[in-house]
C-alpha cells in the first residue's frame, strides 16, 4: 500500500509547497500589503499568484483521492512532507539560512515519515 500512497503524496506535497513559493513569489511582486483594490488586483492578474491558485486546486483533487483512497492515519502525517520540501525551497529560491536545530526538525519528520509507512 505504502509504494502506491508514496509517490501520490510526493506530488501533493510538491504541489503544496510549490504553491507556497509561487504565493511567496506573488506577494513580494504585489507590493505592501493593503486591503485596497489595487493590491489585490495587482494579484489576480500576477502569474506567479494564479499558479499558485492551480498548485492549490489540483493539489486537492489529488489529495481527495488519496485520503478516499487510503488509510487517513497514514495518509495525513504524509503531508508532513511538504515541511520538508518547504525548508529546502526557502534555501533554493529565497537564499536563507537554516539553522541546525530545523535540521533536526527535518530529521523528526521524515522519521516519523518512514515509521507510519512501516
Amino acid at each position: 500500500m505504502i509504494l502506491k500512497l508514496l509517490p501520490l503524496s510526493l506530488l501533493q506535497c510538491t504541489l503544496l509547497s510549490g504553491g507556497q513559493v509561487l504565493m511567496k513569489f506573488g506577494l513580494t511582486k504585489a507590493g505592501d500589503f493593503s486591503w485596497s483594490w489595487d493590491y489585490f488586483q495587482r494579484l489576480l492578474f500576477n502569474w506567479q499568484f494564479i499558479c499558485c491558485g492551480i498548485c492549490y486546486g489540483l493539489g486537492s483533487i489529488l489529495w481527495m483521492y488519496i485520503i478516499k483512497n487510503f488509510p487517513f492515519s497514514m495518509a495525513y502525517p504524509m503531508v508532513s512532507i511538504s515541511y520538508v520540501m518547504g525548508m529546502f525551497a526557502a534555501i533554493l529560491f529565497f537564499h536563507e539560512q537554516v539553522p541546525f536545530i530545523r535540521w533536526v526538525g527535518v530529521f523528526l519528520i521524515l522519521t516519523g515519515c518512514t515509521l507510519i509507512a512501516k
